[in-house]
């Protein structure tokens, strides 16, 4: 599994929320604030302006797509000049959940999707985002990510067969799609700080990549250096900038939240979990994982239920998305 799918796949928990919504104008959404969820709205027809709490605003064309990765409140509606609305229903944006609607007579089509974040998992990919990311339609150079767009919205527009196996795999795709827009720029071109510019400088990312693809060696800085081809010293200094913490803080910090993530999903003896992130013995792993996660790992693993595997099927089988009303 690749870097950026890797994590994603270790921080999500649950099945994502779905939702079109064809409305008239004029209209006004007021999102309040969701922590640990990571929300993403596109717009499909008409435009819109989306207003943080501080009044930052974002003009939203047909294509355009907006993030919100810390779930931050913030307004949507067809024209600054529409008084603002009450706040969502937050019970209808449950887990699960999927709101198919359509109106020929529409001006203005969204989608929603929001997926929730395991708490106290934090990991740079999400954590150097800003709180809202506007990133512009651009069928030319992203055609794939327009193409999933597409059809999502036909998905989520009628009823279909097959909707339940679909309707994931293509918010998965979509999700890929801006994340790899974000994370895929070269260095000189990356207009994000930290983790984004991490991932866009080929030393430190293949470094990242091999930590991600075998996280139980025993890595050093000396052999992680080899494999970015820098010298210990300057790759320390690099990756140091660029991730915001050295290489074996965040090589442990990764370690840990994979054996969090074991911890809730699965019932493996804590042995069998130490091993499977590179603690050697069960004592040294328990004591990391406290520092971590301020509890022993047996109370933790006590403390949180099993969760969603991340990928789109509960830990206990197969759940199917549950439907929601047409909204009027």
């Amino acid at each position: 599994m690749d870097l950026i799918s890797d994590v994603m796949a270790v921080l999500r928990t649950g099945r994502p929320f779905a939702g079109r919504f064809a409305q008239v104008a004029p209209w006004s959404d007021h999102r309040r604030g969701r922590p640990n969820g990571f929300g993403v709205q596109v717009m499909v027809r008409g435009s819109a302006v989306a207003t943080a709490a501080d009044g930052k605003s974002f003009t939203l064309d047909p294509g355009d797509v907006l993030l919100v990765p810390h779930g931050s409140p913030h307004l949507v509606a067809d024209s600054p000049l529409t008084p603002p609305g009450p706040p969502c229903d937050e019970s209808a944006e449950f887990a699960g959940a999927v709101i198919r609607s359509d109106n020929p007579e529409a001006t203005h089509v969204m989608l929603c999707m929001a997926y929730e974040l395991a708490p106290n998992r934090a990991h740079p990919l999400i954590a150097t985002l800003p709180d809202f990311v506007h990133v512009k339609a651009d069928p030319a150079e992203r055609p794939e990510l327009a193409q999933a767009v597409a059809m999502l919205d036909g998905e989520l527009a009628e009823e279909l067969r097959g909707g339940d196996t679909l309707v994931p795999a293509l918010l998965d795709a979509v999700l890929m799609y801006l994340l790899r827009a974000i994370h895929g720029a070269r260095h000189d071109q990356c207009g994000f700080s930290g983790w984004a510019q991490a991932l866009a400088d080929d030393s430190i990312a293949a470094s990242l990549e091999a930590i991600h693809a075998d996280p139980a060696r025993q890595w050093t800085v000396a052999s992680l250096g080899e494999v970015a081809g820098l010298s210990r010293s300057a790759f320390s200094r690099r990756f140091t900038e660029l991730v915001g913490q050295p290489p074996q803080g965040y090589l442990t910090s990764w370690r840990l939240t994979l054996a969090a993530r074991l911890l809730t999903d699965t019932d493996a003896p804590l042995a069998s979990v130490a091993r499977q992130v590179g603690y050697a013995s069960e004592f040294a792993f328990a004591a990391a994982f406290k520092r971590e996660f301020s509890s022993p790992p047996g109370q933790f693993r006590k403390l949180n239920p099993a969760c969603d595997t991340g990928s789109g099927a509960p830990a206990g089988g197969p759940e199917p998305f549950r439907r929601l009303p047409v909204p009027a």
